[in-house]
């Protein structure tokens, strides 16, 4: 856990995510991302210097019609000293059933990110903590490059004005096998996704694609990730960004 509270210092100062008094939404689907962010973040702001207060919020989208059991979820945040709440949705319904979508990640995740805002802004918090990695970074670009015909990611950092919340992304610097390795050597009560698209999804063969890159030539990853900081890609420089200078070749 080390390493990755490493990466997380460096993302919360190079982008100025946190400040004293946030309340920060940590969205905790019970898959080793989450909970890695969860107790990051719990150990974090033992030593960091800023106060700040965590709750955990579950999306439950009752996949199948039946509610999953994130008892261990509740377990773990009770270890932790933060409360979990867990959001009973009709997501799963609306989507497989009454949408019969063909590719329902993209609305899912909607509807699954507004049940979050909604719940944040009802505890009263002031930013949602979402656990995208590096890798999450690479594949998103790649998706919208290869889908969409443009350049473009998430940002570490987003000011969502609707809500008057800040979106952010402290794991934006550690690799998923960082966050697996620590998941796994911390004993996380992860929790399996009953999703019926999952491991067949749009994002799954982006993760395959970087992968069989990255095997075939080692480094494409954070060089991809370092060309995107380097070109301030949605704010992926951090707050003092310097643009390059430019060596144009002829």
């Amino acid at each position: 856990m080390q390493r990755i509270l490493g990466h997380m210092r460096r993302a919360v100062a190079e982008y100025d995510m946190i400040q004293d008094g946030d309340r920060i939404c940590v969205g905790v689907s019970g898959g080793k991302d989450s909970l890695v962010l969860l107790c990051g973040l719990a150990r974090l702001r033992q030593f960091i210097g800023i106060s700040f207060d965590i709750e955990a919020v579950t999306i439950d989208p009752v996949f199948g019609g039946e509610r999953c059991d994130y008892s261990a979820v509740t377990d773990l945040c009770g270890q932790l000293g933060i409360r979990h709440t867990v959001v009973v949705s009709e997501i799963g319904d609306i989507v497989f059933n009454i949408r019969k979508e063909k590719h329902p990640c993209s609305l899912c995740a909607h509807l699954r990110r507004g049940a979050l805002h909604n719940a944040a802004v009802d505890l009263g918090c002031t930013k949602i903590a979402l656990g995208h990695s590096l890798d999450d970074a690479v594949e998103t670009f790649f998706m919208n490059l290869f889908n969409e015909g443009r350049i473009g990611c998430f940002s570490p950092l987003t000011h969502l004005e609707k809500r008057d919340l800040y979106m952010i992304r402290p794991l934006i610097f550690a690799e998923e096998k960082e966050i697996r390795r620590a998941a796994n050597r911390a004993g996380l009560p992860i929790v399996k996704s009953k999703c019926p698209a999952d491991g067949n999804t749009n994002r799954q063969r982006m993760k395959e694609f970087v992968r069989d890159m990255e095997h075939r030539d080692h480094g494409f990853r954070e060089r991809i990730f370092g060309a995107m900081r380097r070109g301030d890609i949605d704010g992926m420089g951090g707050v003092n960004y310097v643009p390059p200078v430019r060596k144009d070749v002829y």
